[in-house]
């Protein structure tokens, strides 16, 4: 009798066993096994009303966040500076000295500065002393450790600069005069950079699967830039952005142009100095906060993440703003508002550019979960839609039905790593929350690009909507 019982709970154990295998939910699975071939991929699936987690897959792996960063800025942001905050430029006078002190406004422009030297020409058209820049307000740090020293010259690195002026990008179209031998650049507006193309090549034959010259930008520190490599001629004209190299030239260059456009006559010289004051003449103010973070996230700008960043250091510390003293301010806020732990977190920009930065699947569905359990903030409008708008208006994988309108999520994407995170809406109207990390994706095939991981996302959210 004993035996006969100790077999029936045997049984059932097995059964439940089986059971419990049978309907184990894995991220291969529900992506029908498209995941690409030799990638990792982190996973994390919770339910928003209960925090219930469906699915996780490595969930705890420190991964490269890549843009998935700007979530945890913004949070950080939201929680400490507040919607109402603006960068503010500043006109002051000390004596016959004429200061203008940059706060790091990421959206300040040349138009901008001359409307500053516009207000001054009102009550004065010579400047007897010197012109003085101040940008105390970040330290003289520009970059954030880990970028790849190829990517330093194109626009998505520019600097992180308190003296930031036209996004510190410059750009222009690449082309070549009909008859002509050699490729120049025409940019879009005067700027203080100069550009050589004189080892440019121009390959006039079809291009061909053995022909691996290729097209290489090379930037100093005085904003000179060439351009060298090959390029078809076919593939003419091209589109270029150049990130400033030396914010500080460019500026003094901007304020130059200006002086002259005011009518205003400087007997001094325009020099940086970080200590010097004077009494306020006029300033301008960026948009809030709120509107500068819709814009982040929307297009997955990399200068006001981390002008953020270090604005929330300076401010914080009340020392200059750094990446370092920027990262200990944002971890420091997310544990006493948010109760966010990311000690064991390794990050250094604002932005997610570093190659450096690392954060698991586990850590940020509480940065995504914080923000839609709190709409007060504002960051789930801020964040773009499926098939609507911003990076995900046009992502292939969920652009398109049943998938249209029903995520709203922030991507994320460095070579070879290709991220989401945000919310779904299933069939059944439920709301469930997730953090995608796939890192290691780099296809046999170029001509394929994204293609395998565009498959990859439209199976698994497709079931995901479908399943749950």
């Amino acid at each position: 009798m004993l035996t006969h019982l100790v077999n029936i709970i045997f049984l059932l154990f097995l059964l439940s066993s089986v059971s419990v295998q049978a309907t184990t939910l894995t991220v291969d699975g529900l992506a029908n096994k498209n995941t690409p071939k030799a990638t990792d991929v982190a996973f994390h699936l919770i339910d928003m009303k209960t925090g219930k987690t469906l699915i996780a897959q490595r969930e705890d792996q420190l991964q490269p966040p890549a843009s998935l960063q700007k979530l945890v800025t913004a949070l950080a942001a939201k929680l400490y500076l507040k919607d109402d905050f603006r960068f503010v430029t500043r006109l002051e006078r000390n004596k016959e000295d004429v200061i203008i002190r940059f706060s790091g406004d990421p959206n300040f422009s040349s138009d901008d500065l001359d409307g500053l030297f516009k207000t001054l020409r009102a009550n004065q058209s010579v400047i007897k002393g010197n012109l003085y820049i101040n940008g105390a307000a970040f330290d003289d740090y520009e970059r954030a450790i880990g970028l790849p020293w190829d990517n330093l010259g194109v626009c998505y690195s520019a600097p992180s600069s308190s003296i930031s002026i036209d996004k510190n990008c410059a750009m222009g179209n690449l082309y070549v005069k009909p008859g002509a031998s050699k490729a120049q650049v025409l940019l879009s507006a005067k700027k203080p950079i100069n550009i050589d193309t004189s080892s440019l090549q121009i390959i006039k034959t079809t291009v061909s699967d053995d022909d691996y010259c290729q097209m290489k930008l090379l930037a100093d520190e005085q904003n000179h830039y060439q351009i060298g490599g090959c390029i078809n001629e076919a593939s003419l004209p091209v589109k270029l952005k150049f990130a400033l190299q030396n914010t500080t030239a460019y500026a003094k260059s901007s304020i130059e142009e200006a002086l002259n456009k005011a009518g205003i006559q400087l007997k001094g010289k325009i020099i940086r100095d970080d200590n010097k004051n004077g009494a306020v003449i006029t300033e301008h103010q960026s948009a809030p906060l709120d509107v500068l973070i819709r814009q982040m996230l929307k297009r997955s700008d990399n200068l006001i993440a981390d002008n953020i960043l270090k604005t929330i250091g300076h401010q914080f510390y009340k020392q200059s703003g750094s990446y370092e003293n920027g990262i200990a301010a944002l971890q420091h806020i997310l544990k006493q508002q948010a109760n966010i732990d990311l000690s064991h977190a390794m990050l250094v920009d604002g932005s997610g550019l570093s190659r450096n930065n690392r954060l698991s699947a586990s850590q940020l569905i509480q940065v995504v979960s914080y923000i839609f359990k709190h709409p007060e903030l504002g960051l789930i409008s801020d964040l773009p839609v499926s098939g609507e708008s911003g990076t995900l208006a046009f992502r292939s994988s969920v652009n398109k039905p049943p998938l249209k309108g029903q995520i709203q999520a922030k991507t994320g994407t460095l070579y070879g790593t290709y991220n989401l995170a945000g919310k779904i809406r299933t069939k059944s109207n439920r709301d469930l929350l997730f953090v995608q990390i796939v890192t290691n994706f780099h296809p046999a095939d170029e001509k394929q690009s994204r293609w395998p991981v565009m498959k990859f996302e439209k199976s698994l959210y497709e079931s995901i909507y479908q399943r749950f």
